[in-house]
């Protein structure tokens, strides 16, 4: 309220802030994507899901000035940000069951059950990565943004 700015009309103003989003969005994607697989692609692709949420609060705080452009925006981002998210609970159950597995190997049990879940997330994992890029193939066409403009 106290810049210049806020004297602007919202709908010329804040689709400019929304844009940073994206544009941060887009950067943080493209460079975890481009990452080879292991664990600083994950980290990259955590980092993305949460720029893709950024980018959807905006746009969603944005829907009672431009509608259904920003609904639309913000659905591909809700997109990513969710398939991200379930990559997320992929790899951490992974870090999990890794520790439960080693727990029970100096405790004299069988592990062996552990390493069958752990390949099965991972196995998952690489499905939501896949998911991912799609997702941000989609998400990233120029018609969700040209509103952005």
């Amino acid at each position: 309220p106290l810049t210049p700015a806020a004297r602007q009309p919202a709908g010329d103003v804040l689709p400019e802030a929304v844009k940073r989003t994206w544009k941060r969005t887009r950067k943080r994607a493209r460079r975890a994507l481009a990452l080879p697989p292991g664990q600083q692609r994950e980290t990259a692709l955590h980092e993305a899901r949460k720029a893709a949420k950024r980018a959807r609060y905006a746009a969603e705080a944005l829907r009672p000035v431009s509608g259904a452009q920003a609904k639309r925006f913000g659905k591909r981002m809700k997109k990513v940000q969710s398939v991200l998210g379930d990559h997320q609970d992929a790899v951490l159950t992974r870090a999990v069951l890794r520790e439960l597995g080693v727990e029970a190997a100096l405790a004299g049990e069988n592990a062996f059950a552990y390493g069958l879940l752990n390949e099965r997330e991972h196995a998952e994992a690489q499905r939501l990565q896949h998911k991912a890029t799609q997702a941000w193939k989609r998400a990233s066409r120029p018609k969700y943004r040209r509103w952005l403009t």
